[in-house]
């Protein structure tokens, strides 16, 4: 096995659960690390509360002897004697009378202060030490206190002198048990009016007394305790203070709160606590180690069940993994049988399940609407047979009904006949669908309809396609036999108003009630004869065939209104192009004829023929049969008998008239235009021909041209100019001038003669008109040639 194919089996559904799983198994693993850590904290807390329990019962104790050793101080301080020594200004044997007094009332101190080791007043003043009892100068009173070899006499007086008041610091005690150690409690006394020192006050307890409250809780905890002043310096120990100890209190000593604190650096935990009654602090040191001794077996238990859950959660996961995977593994090798087997390249069997189901699916509902399509194409093709009579069948259609759940209540059918007159402007409307399945809609649509208004009725009612209309087969109930019609009526009727929501304008025929299947047959005939009227009777109607046929029954036509004479007369009118009289014979022959209730459909035929036919002589007897009315509309006479109503022929037939009419009435005025053209050219031509014979005679005008030819002189001058392109009396004045150029031209006569020549009885007239014809008068004209 390569690693691309360890790589696909990624996708699996084995390694889908593994995760799965792996993600559920974390849950409790975060639990326990959730309990253990709560747990740390509990301990943690708890171990916290002790140890500051602990640290408290130090404090208590150490403050109970720090506050005796304040309490003293501030009595030796505030000493009426002391006082009263410090500031004498008398005789040096008078103070030192006042000494010895202070000293033995420092006695009853020493009774009264008993846990008080050691206390002394170093004098300046006298440069001595005054004890309980005795005065001792200063080298004296170091010897007998505090010579043990730790601190030299001059780091004595420094200590006493220069260190700050009211500051606790260790000094040597030579009486003292053990570390030979003392915990001394520095104050200053007041100075004196020079602003001199004038003393300092000593409070001393062994660090022996401190030591049993320490060693307890060291006991208990194991750690390090520790007192320290002001100045951080560690004045107790119950062990001795090692690098790291130091180094922690320079890191951690400055940053504490004043209260209480806790600190953790490295392997140490430390636990701070301040003086209740003093400037001193109190720290407890423990090592982690020994700090996490008492949660160790929490933790161990916390790890080994985590461990022994892991284990067990993965035992358990292949378990039922194994046993899970078992009837899907069993099931992709099924379908691995019937499946393409590249299909397996993804390694996810739930992918490859889904999509087997889904082929499985999708083919299985393309088998069903294959089978419905050619059910329906069946049932179809049987009603289509049992309407046109064929029930010659090798199934009997009572077996075939039942296979297409076909119910029959009665032996009584009719047919209901629905023809879509808008199908092309309805499919128009549907975009996204090609021809077919737009027919198939409407189809869908009316199919559904009509079966649930039959139902409503009380009647089944079965719907087919059948040359290009759908014809709806009711078996009719057997209640109410009698208003059978009405409900036929009903059912078309609703059928014909709720379509028309879906913009279908439909034509419906009823047939009569027939019995036995063969009876449907004769009732689709009916339909069929009744949906042929809608040409009489016009669309969007519904037709009973019982009611055509009554009619015919009653009055039957033998002929229809339209005599010749009427038929010439609308040839006359055509011919005259007066399109109102034509139109109103038409109207009228129509309203004549389809006035009636029925008009046989043969004879509205004949009737509709005849006046195409007349149309057709009105266009022959206008003498251009290959005129521009023909060729501009060469299918006129296949479009009105495409027509389906006598409406829609009678529509075609008067826009034709129309046409006709205004062709005929336009070659009329053609005609007449034509011959007043030829008759007013001849006029000019005579009117010419008389100005030339006449153009001599000075009295030759325009009226005079007008009685000539019997009209007025304007009128004539009118029609002269149309024909001839100038007025009448400018052609006069230029014939004349043409034939006086033409006898200037001879140079044989004067001016004035040729002017009394061509009709002008003043040379002067004649001058002007001449010039202002030529441009030039008569005179240069004759110097020119």
């Amino acid at each position: 096995m390569n690693l691309t194919s360890l790589w696909n089996k990624r996708k699996s559904i084995v390694f889908t659960w593994l995760i799965s799983y792996s993600a559920v198994l974390i849950v409790p693993i975060i639990i326990s690390l959730i309990i253990y850590s709560q747990s740390s904290m509990a301990l943690k807390s708890e171990i916290h509360r002790a140890n500051d329990s602990l640290l408290k019962q130090v404090r208590y104790t150490i403050d109970n002897q720090i506050d005796l050793m304040k309490r003293l101080n501030m009595e030796l301080t505030w000493n009426s004697k002391l006082q009263a020594l410090i500031n004498s200004t008398g005789k040096a044997s008078e103070a030192q009378y006042g000494a010895y007094q202070l000293v033995k009332d420092f006695r009853t101190y020493k009774t009264s202060y008993a846990s008080i080791d050691e206390f002394y007043v170093a004098w300046e003043q006298g440069a001595s030490i005054l004890r309980p009892g005795n005065v001792r100068d200063l080298p004296t009173a170091f010897q007998t206190i505090h010579q043990t070899g730790a601190m030299t006499y001059e780091e004595w007086l420094d200590t006493i002198r220069q260190s700050a008041s009211n500051r606790f610091t260790l000094l040597p005690r030579g009486d003292a048990p053990g570390t030979k150690q003392s915990i001394a409690y520095i104050t200053h006394l007041p100075k004196d009016l020079s602003g001199q020192e004038t003393g300092t006050v000593v409070v001393m307890a062994d660090t022996v007394r401190f030591s049993a409250a320490i060693e307890n809780i060291s006991g208990f905890s194991g750690g390090q305790v520790l007192v320290l002043n002001a100045d951080n310096e560690v004045l107790l120990s119950n062990k001795p203070v090692t690098e790291d100890i130091a180094r922690l209190l320079n890191n951690h000593l400055n940053g504490l709160s004043p209260a209480s604190a806790s600190e953790t650096d490295g392997n140490l935990e430390l636990f701070y606590m301040s003086s209740a009654v003093s400037d001193l602090k109190y720290m407890l040191v423990i090592p982690s180690n020994i700090y996490w001794q008492k949660a160790e077996y929490v933790r161990k238990f916390t790890y080994i069940s985590i461990g022994i859950s892991i284990l067990g959660a993965m035992v358990l996961t292949w378990f039922f993994m194994r046993r899970n995977y078992s009837p899907i593994k069993q099931i992709v090798q099924s379908l691995m049988d019937r499946s393409v087997q590249e299909e397996r390249v993804e390694w996810n069997e739930l992918s490859f399940i889904e999509r087997a189901i889904t082929r499985t699916r999708s083919e299985k509902e393309q088998i069903a609407t294959e089978l419905k399509i050619h059910q329906h194409a069946l049932r179809s093709n049987m009603f289509n047979r049992l309407l046109k009579g064929r029930v010659d069948t090798l199934v009997p259609y009572e077996e075939a009904f039942k296979s297409f759940g076909i119910e029959l209540q009665s032996d009584q059918f009719a047919i209901i006949l629905f023809a879509v007159e808008n199908g092309d402007s309805i499919s128009s409307e549907l975009p996204g669908l090609d021809g077919g399945a737009k027919q198939k809609l409407l189809q869908f649509i009316i199919t559904n309809v009509v079966e649930e208004l039959s139902g409503q009725q009380g009647h089944y009612g079965y719907v087919a396609e059948i040359d290009e209309m759908m014809a709806c087969i009711v078996n009719l109930s057997e209640a109410d036999s009698a208003g059978r019609k009405d409900d036929l009526q009903q059912i078309a009727s609703e059928a014909q108003r709720f379509l028309m929501r879906f913009q279908m304008d439909l034509t419906v025929s009823i047939s009569g009630t027939h019995t036995s299947l063969p009876g449907i047959a004769e009732a689709y005939q009916e339909a069929v004869d009744a949906m042929e009227y809608k040409m009489v009777l016009g669309k969007k109607g519904i037709i009973h065939y019982d009611d055509i046929r009554s009619d015919g029954g009653e009055a039957v036509q033998s002929g229809y209104y339209y005599p010749l004479q009427v038929e010439q007369q609308m040839i006359n009118f055509i011919k005259a192009g007066d399109f109102t009289q034509a139109s109103y014979y038409m109207n009228d022959i129509m309203q004549r004829n389809f006035a009636q209730p029925i008009m046989s459909l043969t004879l509205a035929k004949t009737l509709i023929f005849n006046l195409v036919g007349t149309m057709a002589k009105a266009i022959n007897e206008l003498g251009d049969g290959e005129s521009s009315l023909l060729g501009d509309n060469p299918l006129w006479m296949e479009k009105i008998l495409a027509c389906d109503t006598i409406q829609e022929m009678q529509n075609e037939l008067q826009q034709l008239l129309g046409e006709v009419c205004a062709f005929a009435a336009a070659r009329n005025e053609s005609h007449m235009t034509q011959e007043r053209a030829e008759s007013l050219r001849g006029l000019a031509q005579d009117v010419v021909r008389y100005i030339e014979e006449e153009y001599r005679d000075p009295n030759l005008n325009v009226n005079m041209i007008g009685e000539r030819f019997d009209l007025k002189g304007s009128y004539l001058s009118k029609l002269f100019k149309s024909q001839v392109g100038e007025g009448l009396l400018d052609f006069i004045h230029k014939f004349r001038i043409e034939q006086a150029k033409e006898l200037i031209r001879c140079k044989q006569s004067s001016i004035s003669d040729i002017a009394k020549q061509v009709g002008y009885n003043e040379a002067a007239t004649f001058i002007r008109v001449f010039k202002k014809f030529e441009g030039i008068t008569p005179g240069k004209y004759k110097e020119m040639i």
